[in-house]
């Protein structure tokens, strides 16, 4: 089968630094599906493993988390689908990617595609939704007001009794694009997303958000100028570290502060306590690289966010088209990534002839 892979880390722009391979197919025997893979989309984890986790011996690596395609065979064990299934995943960081013809993936943490979009729109949203959800729902403990219908949200309040403001840092990125729409359609907070350049501005008011401030500039300020004297919540999505002060002076007494980046310098968690300010990490592969008892949670919240979506209260936040799937495309897509200006998700669509 064809497929994008590498045998040794390297700068994006260094040559072989991905390159297209045929590989052995793969076959599905226990919970695995085999699924052919149709669409991908591309994650800054892509671009973090390439530089830094060189494959074994010989091996080829192949990346990819975030897939649409059709189940053409199933293990022995399989229960939840069938042959012929259109499915999304964001699969396993411990096993070869969807940058591939065919891939392995337990179906545990498998949805069925949302009927209502194109391939590339929904390869754009799994890592990214899987990651959104658990933060708002999993880690800081929202309830999730799912609809049987289109209707109002109540509001939804604190512990302490505050009206949730949720302030939301790198909100125009992949999982931002997501943490506002479930944020506002599903929980009733007030959002704020932080953003810097105009367009990044207008793609996340577009999507839902009630306020946009610059994470360049003073955060407190900022809020009290729109009437916020802070929030009960802050998600933040890129350079913790970098805002980790301004993000304890935001945050109101007894507050919860989420984070899935890797700050390099640390954080100083003692500057939490003053204000009971609890701390909350994500990592959406957890479930699946534990094999934790709660991992069919990601096949079920993949099903609600696809039912979701067909009753037109989430959008795809596909962004560019980057074409087929091939190692120049790839390259494309991990350069623009690592410029850290994509604004949406950047998918390629099927493999070359």
């Amino acid at each position: 089968m064809k497929a994008v892979a590498y045998t040794q880390s390297l700068d994006i722009n260094a040559p072989g630094a991905l390159v297209d391979v045929n590989l052995p197919m793969p076959h599905a025997t226990g919970r695995d599906l085999l699924v052919k893979v149709r669409a991908i989309s591309v994650n800054p984890v892509d671009t973090k493993i390439r530089a830094s986790v060189a494959p074994d011996k010989a091996e080829h690596k192949v990346l990819g988390w975030d897939a649409v395609g059709e189940v053409v065979a199933a293990g022995d064990e399989v229960s939840l689908f069938e042959v012929g299934d259109s499915v999304w995943y964001a699969g396993d960081l411990t096993r070869q990617g969807s940058n591939a013809e065919y891939q392995l993936v337990d179906e545990r943490i498998v949805g069925i595609k949302p009927a209502s979009l194109s391939d590339t729109q929904a390869a754009a949203m799994p890592l990214t939704a899987i990651t959104a959800w658990e933060l708002l729902f999993d880690r800081l403990g929202f309830v999730a007001q799912l609809p049987a219908g289109v209707k109002p949200y109540a509001q939804v309040f604190t512990d302490t009794g505050e009206a949730a403001r949720i302030l939301i840092v790198g909100a125009a990125g992949g999982v931002g694009s997501i943490l506002i729409q479930l944020a506002k359609k599903l929980t009733g907070a007030t959002v704020i997303g932080t953003a810097s350049r105009e367009k990044s501005r207008s793609w996340v008011m577009d999507l839902g958000a009630d306020h946009v401030i610059n994470h360049h500039q003073p955060m407190l300020p900022q809020l009290q100028a729109l009437g916020l004297n802070g929030v009960t919540h802050v998600i933040s999505l890129t350079h913790t570290g970098e805002h980790f002060d301004q993000l304890v002076e935001v945050l109101a007494p007894q507050g919860k502060l989420a984070l899935i980046d890797d700050p390099q310098e640390g954080l100083d968690v003692l500057k939490l306590k003053a204000k009971s300010i609890s701390l909350h990490w994500e990592f959406m592969y957890t479930r699946s690289m534990f094999s934790t008892a709660d991992m069919q949670k990601q096949h079920d919240l993949l099903t609600a966010l696809s039912q979701l979506i067909d009753k037109g209260i989430i959008r795809s936040t596909q962004g560019e088209h980057y074409g087929a799937i091939n190692a120049e495309n790839l390259i494309r897509a991990h350069k623009q990534i690592e410029s850290n200006s994509s604004v949406g998700k950047i998918v390629l669509e099927g493999f070359s002839a």
